[in-house]
């Protein structure tokens, strides 16, 4: 809960079956509304022509009945709920973005940030590409397109393109005959597919397959291009195209795990309330604590400090009530605005903490400012010692893969010593997951994970580093 940006949640649906897939996505954007809070979109295929309805706002805001689409004749649909990474904060970033090309049309849903969407933007501008967002979402769509009119398929046209850009990218592409999804050859962001009646779908998370009535079938795999297409007669098919397949080493985000995800989700096979609570189990091993309760920050803390407790012996309590009618802090747009969230976001529940010394786990500390109220609230609630837990390790480096931070400086480990974030939080002890535990989250050993942003090492080039971020370093 330290200040980390969402990336976005990306859903897809092909069916012949499904009368409603306008419904089936508004659903899937409810379960996916904790990857993004900006704003949201669905686009509709109606008998190959290509039309959006987006807006700033939450899903419950944007969609109402008489604005959700609604076509009888629409068998397909993409859909995209948004947290900027990058690009300013415009309803023209919103997605799914919808293209008109000399072959026809194409709406596209991204998530996760690419590295060398400056350079490709600038060759594009000079080759006389008009851009009307700030996102590299249409960098792609561009590249895409132009890919288009030397390739025999659209797919072929992706599987070009794919050579070309560099970073993070989970993406849906719709023709007005195709849904295609890609996943980039380390995947950085899941995307997985379910079976729905005759057709298929494709969700950021299982949760949102869940959602709508999806059996989960299997995880689209780093590097891979999946295709469904029509046809005038029988079910869709399913087409695997696998030529990135295996070409890196896989490196899933690891806050997936620890923050980003819901608890309810499976990723790459691995459940990530299972992996919360190992990760809560771990810390109580590398940070034991004389304490009377263990208690977590709503959310993403509860399964960490469930795990702790078991491992430990230490009673669990609830130690918080969240107000569930407000957003995750990190979304608004500044600082004081996120300092005013936290005092209406959580209160203490004082017969849980008072007199009683207490181990608080949260899912990671990233400017300090979110922890530093928290132990605060605790305090004045009565805590005799406050015992901050971080079940990720210590941020340290900018993330280039689809979160906002792209500075060391805003970072609180960055920025002090030890005895410092002791002072500064107020804390009588504290303790982060080791970099070396923080990879055995999943019990699985053939998934890889990036941790860039605790070890500097990345996976995939970064971006030109300046001041000290230089020390920064590839694999």
């Amino acid at each position: 809960m330290g200040g980390l940006h969402e990336e976005c949640g990306i859903f897809g649906v092909f069916s012949q079956e499904v009368e409603d897939v306008a419904s089936l996505s508004y659903l899937a954007l409810y379960a996916l509304q904790h990857r993004g809070q900006q704003g949201c979109g669905i686009a509709m295929n109606e008998k190959g022509c290509i039309t959006s309805f987006k807006d700033k706002g939450l899903v419950s805001d944007v969609f109402k009945p008489e604005t959700l689409p609604s076509r009888d004749a629409c068998r397909m649909a993409i859909a995209h709920v948004r947290y900027g990474t990058t690009g300013l904060d415009s309803r023209a970033n919103i997605q799914p973005l919808v293209i008109t090309h000399q072959k026809g049309s194409m709406a596209l849903a991204h998530n996760g940030n690419l590295t060398n969407d400056a350079e490709l933007r600038q060759d594009l501008e000079l080759s006389g590409s008009i851009f009307h967002t700030t996102s590299d979402t249409e960098v792609i769509a561009y590249i895409i397109t132009h890919n288009r009119l030397c390739c025999p398929s659209i797919e072929s046209a992706i599987e070009k393109t794919m050579g070309e850009i560099k970073g993070a990218y989970s993406l849906l592409v719709m023709s007005p005959t195709k849904l295609i999804a890609v996943r980039d050859p380390w995947g950085f962001r899941p995307l997985c597919i379910g079976k729905i009646g005759d057709g298929y779908v494709f969700a950021s998370e299982s949760c949102a397959l869940d959602a709508v009535g999806a059996q989960f079938v299997r995880d689209v795999e780093p590097g891979e291009i999946v295709v469904v297409d029509s046809k005038k007669e029988g079910e869709p098919s399913l087409l695997s195209i696998r030529t990135f397949c295996k070409s890196q080493s896989p490196a899933l985000c690891v806050f997936e795990l620890i923050y980003f995800a819901r608890p309810d989700s499976v990723i790459d096979t691995i459940s990530i309330h299972q992996a919360r609570l190992r990760a809560g189990s771990f810390l109580a091993l590398e940070h034991p604590a004389q304490a009377d309760v263990v208690i977590g920050v709503p959310d993403s803390g509860i399964d960490a400090a469930i795990g702790y407790s078991r491992q430990s012996g230490i009673p669990y309590g609830i130690g918080f009530i969240k107000n569930k009618y407000i957003g995750r802090t990190f979304i608004q747009p500044g600082q004081s605005s996120r300092e005013n969230t936290v005092r209406i976001k959580l209160n203490p529940i004082a017969s849980t903490v008072k007199g009683k010394r207490v181990v608080l786990i949260d899912d990671s500390i990233v400017r300090g400012t979110t922890s530093k109220r928290i132990v605060h609230l605790l305090r004045e609630a009565g805590a005799k010692e406050v015992h901050l837990r971080s079940a990720a390790p210590k941020f340290l480096y900018p993330c280039y893969f689809g979160t906002d931070i792209d500075s060391s400086e805003d970072l609180f480990a960055y920025k002090h010593d030890d005895a410092a974030m002791l002072k500064l939080l107020d804390v009588d002890s504290l303790g982060f997951l080791s970099k070396e535990n923080v990879t055995k989250l999943s019990d699985h050993p053939s998934i890889g994970f990036c941790t860039a942003c605790f070890t500097g090492l990345y996976p995939s080039p970064a971006p030109a580093c300046k001041g000290k971020d230089k020390y920064a370093h590839p694999i």
